[in-house]
């Protein structure tokens, strides 16, 4: 791979707008670690509190597949954004929206089941 020469260079506001999109996700992480801990620490429901634990390690698995992930499309972002290519698409909204929606159902009904 070659140096990016000034031309090559991306609009600043695109540049802007990536690292935001980097951070988004990075609060994301956060948000899923602190529900994850919390849910182990004072959740509970179900016998033994194995649903709190279960669902404070989905979530905390969430964050730390959305920090590496989120690392992973800024770079990708920007290189194709330096090259002149179209942005790469992406599944982690996807698996974030997915995790958070399983997770809340199966909270909600071992709240309902108790």
């Amino acid at each position: 791979m070659t140096a990016p020469t000034p031309d090559d260079e991306p609009d600043y506001r695109f540049t802007l707008a990536n690292e935001r999109t980097y951070l988004a996700y990075l609060r994301t992480s956060l948000a899923c670690y602190a529900g994850g801990l919390s849910a182990v620490q004072f959740l509970d429901i179900g016998p033994g509190h194995w649903a709190g634990r279960i669902i404070g390690v989905v979530l905390v698995l969430a964050g730390i597949v959305t920090t590496a992930g989120a690392f992973r499309r800024w770079r990708q972002n920007i290189l194709a954004m330096r090259q002149g290519a179209p942005l790469p698409l992406t599944r982690l909204p996807l698996m974030l929206g997915a995790t958070i929606a399983v997770v809340g159902l199966v909270g909600l009904l071992f709240t309902v089941w108790r």
